[in-house]
C-alpha cells in the first residue's frame, strides 16, 4: 500500500492549494479528481463567468458609447452567442495549465485521475483502480454542484445551470432566472447586455438577499434600467411547455404569474459533492448535509480535514484557497491556526459590483451589536463622475462610539477593488481615523474610503467642542 503525508480528494481551489503547498514543503501528495482538474471554478464558475461579464459588458459599451460622445455606429441588439462563447472556452484554456495533471505531477504530486472512498481515518480507495493508498493526513475538498429546487415539471422541460451554461452556442431570446443570488445576478446580467429578454425570479425580499437592502437596491435599479425584469418575492412552483416554449407559473405575494421564455437557467444555490465518499463508514460528521468541521478546518476524526464548499460557510474560491493553507499549517506542523470568520470579503461581479467584508447592518442589528453608520457617495467622487459612473457608494459599520470596523459593503462599477484597503483596515484593526491620514492619489476611486475616514473625523467633532474652538479663534483673531 502506497503512503503519502496528505491525501487530498478534489482538484479544485482548496485540493489543489493543499496539494502544492504540502509538496512545495516536501510532503509526499496523493491527488485525487473524477472529473475535472480545476474543479468548479476553472470549468464552471470563476474563470468562465468572468470572461462571460467581460463579453457582455464589451456589448455594453458598444451600445452606450454615444454617453461618452463616440459614434460607435449601429449597434446589433442581439449578438451571437457562439464567438463569444468561443472566447469564453479560450479564456479558460489559457487558465488551465495551472491547474493541469501536468503541472501537479511536476510539482511532484501523485495525480490519480479517479474518485476516492474513505476506508478508515487513514485509508482511501481508489475508484475504478482497485488499490488503497494510506494518509497520515486526509483532506476532503470535493466541492459542490448547484442545487435544483423541487418545481413540478422543471426536469422534463429542461434548464440550464453555471455547469451547463458554458456549452450554449445559441442566444436564448427570453432567459428565466431562477434565483437572485451571485450566480443570477451575474448571468442574468450578461445576457441581457447580449440581447436577451431576461426576468430574474428571487425568492427573496430582493436580489443579493446576503446584503442590505439599499445596497443591493442600487444594483437591482440598475439592472431594470438595462431592461432586466426583477421579481421579488417570486417563487417557481411549476414549469411546462407552450408553442415551442417553456412556460414558468410563478407565486408572488398577492398573485401567480405564467411567464414563457426561451431557455431557464436555475440558479437557486449550491450543496455539498457528499455522497458516495464513504463519511458514515468512518463517522464523519455531516451538519446541514455538509462536512462539519471546527475553525481549524478539521473533522469529528483527526485524521481528516475539510476546505471548501463542501464544508463551508462560504462558498468561495479565495475562501478555499484561505483554508487550505490553514490545513497544511495544521496537518503537516505543529501548531494550531484558526480561520479567522469576521473578515471574510467577497464580490458579486454585476456591475455594479457589490463587495462587503464584515457584518452588513441587518445582521448587526440581528445581533444587537451597537453601531455608528459612515457613508461615502461616489457622486462626490471626481474620477466616478469623470468616468461616468457615479452611481453607488461606500458604507462602513463601526463598533458604537468607536472608529473599529464591524464591516464594510461597496456597491460600484469598480468595487472589488475598491474593498481591499477596507479588508486590510478590519483584518489589523486600524481605526477609521487611519483611511483618513494617508494620501491617496487625485484623481482615483479610492479616494472614496478616504472621505470615509473624514466623515469619521467630523462626526467626532461634536457641537460643544466646535463652539469652543469657533470661541478660541475669536479670541486668537481679537
Amino acid at each position: 500500500m502506497e503512503r503519502y503525508d496528505l491525501i487530498v480528494l478534489g482538484a479544485g481551489s482548496g485540493g489543489l492549494t493543499v496539494a502544492a503547498g504540502g509538496a512545495a514543503v516536501g510532503a509526499r501528495v496523493a491527488l485525487l479528481e473524477k472529473h475535472r482538474m480545476g474543479g468548479d471554478c476553472l470549468n464552471y464558475g470563476c474563470v468562465p463567468s468572468k470572461a462571460f461579464l467581460r463579453a457582455a459588458k464589451v456589448a455594453h459599451t458598444l451600445r452606450t458609447a454615444s454617453t461618452y460622445g463616440i459614434n460607435a455606429g449601429t449597434t446589433a441588439a442581439r449578438h451571437d452567442l457562439k464567438p463569444v462563447m468561443e472566447y469564453v472556452r479560450s479564456a479558460r484554456a489559457r487558465v488551465a495549465p495551472h491547474d493541469s495533471v501536468e503541472r501537479f505531477t511536476g510539482l511532484g504530486v501523485d495525480v490519480h485521475l479517479c474518485a476516492g472512498r474513505l476506508k478508515s481515518a487513514h485509508e482511501v480507495a481508489l475508484v475504478g483502480e482497485g488499490a488503497t493508498v494510506w494518509g497520515r493526513q486526509i483532506v476532503l475538498a470535493t466541492g459542490s454542484r448547484p442545487r435544483i429546487p423541487e418545481v413540478r415539471g422543471l426536469r422534463d422541460a429542461g434548464f440550464l445551470t453555471n455547469e451547463t451554461v458554458f456549452d450554449c452556442d445559441r442566444l436564448p431570446t427570453s432567459l428565466l432566472v431562477i434565483g437572485g443570488g451571485p450566480i443570477g445576478a451575474e448571468l442574468g446580467q450578461a445576457f441581457a447586455r447580449l440581447g436577451s429578454q431576461v426576468t430574474i425570479a428571487s425568492a427573496s425580499d430582493h436580489i443579493l438577499p446576503r446584503e442590505d437592502e439599499d445596497v443591493a437596491g442600487v444594483l437591482a435599479h440598475q439592472l431594470r434600467q438595462q431592461g432586466v425584469t426583477v421579481l421579488d418575492r417570486a417563487r417557481a412552483i411549476r414549469v411546462s411547455r407552450s408553442n415551442g416554449l417553456k412556460r414558468v407559473t410563478v407565486q408572488l405575494p398577492d398573485t401567480e404569474l405564467s411567464l414563457d421564455a426561451d431557455e431557464i437557467l436555475v440558479a437557486a444555490g449550491r450543496q455539498p459533492n457528499i455522497e458516495a465518499l464513504g463519511l458514515e463508514d468512518v463517522g464523519v460528521a455531516v451538519d446541514d448535509r455538509a462536512v462539519r468541521i471546527d475553525a481549524k478546518c478539521r473533522t469529528n476524526i483527526p485524521s481528516i480535514w475539510a476546505v471548501g464548499d463542501v464544508a463551508g460557510p462560504y462558498q468561495f474560491t479565495h475562501w478555499a484557497n484561505y483554508q487550505a493553507r490553514i490545513v497544511i499549517r495544521n496537518a503537516l506542523f505543529p501548531g494550531s491556526w484558526a480561520c479567522d470568520f469576521d473578515t471574510v470579503p467577497w464580490t458579486t461581479f454585476t456591475e455594479p459590483e457589490v463587495a462587503r467584508v464584515g457584518l452588513s447592518e441587518a445582521e448587526a442589528r440581528q445581533r444587537g451589536i451597537p453601531y455608528d453608520l459612515f457613508t461615502a457617495s461616489f457622486e462626490d467622487n471626481d474620477r466616478a463622475l469623470c468616468d461616468g459612473e457615479p452611481e453607488g457608494f461606500v458604507k462602513v459599520l463601526t463598533r458604537k462610539g468607536r472608529g473599529a470596523i464591524l464591516g464594510a459593503a461597496i456597491v460600484h462599477a469598480h468595487a472589488g477593488e475598491l474593498l481591499a484597503e477596507l479588508v486590510l483596515a478590519k483584518k489589523h484593526g486600524l481605526g477609521l481615523t487611519k483611511l483618513s491620514t494617508p494620501i491617496h492619489v487625485y484623481p482615483t476611486l479610492a479616494e472614496a474610503n478616504r472621505a470615509i475616514g473624514d466623515a469619521y473625523l467630523r462626526g467626532r467633532l461634536r457641537p460643544r467642542m466646535r463652539r469652543a474652538l469657533a470661541a478660541l479663534f475669536a479670541w486668537l483673531r481679537r
